[in-house]
């Protein structure tokens, strides 16, 4: 498996009310669409994982994103930049709507907002892509959505719309390390020793 970015273009930025609010707008994700690194995500993956995502972090206002990419699918909470608020199909688009938050990222989004700057976001989520018979890769039934970032692009405006950012890879190595700080944290410490060498066995016959 590895992390999967797509980089959309052309959010709306949007001031809410009399305490000003900011917001960003647009379509976050695509379905059963070849974007221009030849990927297609499958309509129903989208809309698994959007329906999936809605329900654990939306509703329950923990769909925080980030301004730029980390290295791997957990959230850095030093990076948030947004919490996403909305999102919701139209079509094979998703749109998403979500408030920028006042944190430092956050302060930097507006500011680049408010001076004109084009933003886009990029979701993010961990899956394999397998190449179809028609010679297309296409993000597999295993994709899981992680969250959808705030990034800039740097490449030219006319690109600004379809463009893409390629995702980091996130090795399998790499996702046996995140798991095993995953369950190193979920263990009690006085059965941390042996956690430890369970996980150091498991990792072993990995290799």
């Amino acid at each position: 498996m590895k992390l999967i970015t797509e980089h959309m273009g052309d959010i709306e930025y949007i001031v809410e009310g009399k305490k000003k609010q900011q917001y960003i707008k647009g379509v976050f994700m695509q379905g059963d669409v070849k974007n221009q690194n030849g990927r297609v995500y499958p309509f129903g993956v989208l809309q698994r994982e959007v329906k999936n995502y809605n329900k654990k972090f939306v509703e329950q206002g923990r769909a925080l994103g980030e301004l730029g990419h980390p290295m791997g699918p957990t959230i850095n909470l030093d990076r948030v930049s947004h919490l996403i608020t909305e999102l919701y199909e139209d079509g094979k688009n998703f749109i998403g709507k979500a408030k920028i938050m006042d944190t430092p990222n956050g302060k930097i989004v507006k500011n680049l907002l408010e001076s004109g700057v084009r933003l886009g976001v990029s979701s993010r989520g961990l899956g394999t892509v397998k190449t179809n018979k028609q010679g297309v890769n296409e993000v597999q039934k295993d994709f899981v959505l992680s969250t959808i970032d705030v990034v800039a692009d740097p490449s030219a405006p006319d690109a600004f719309v379809n463009g893409i950012m390629e995702g980091k890879e996130f090795t399998v190595t790499g996702e046996i390390e995140y798991n095993i700080q995953q369950e190193i944290k979920n263990t009690e410490l006085k059965k941390l020793d042996g956690k430890k060498l369970e996980l150091f066995k498991k990792f072993l016959g990995n290799l």
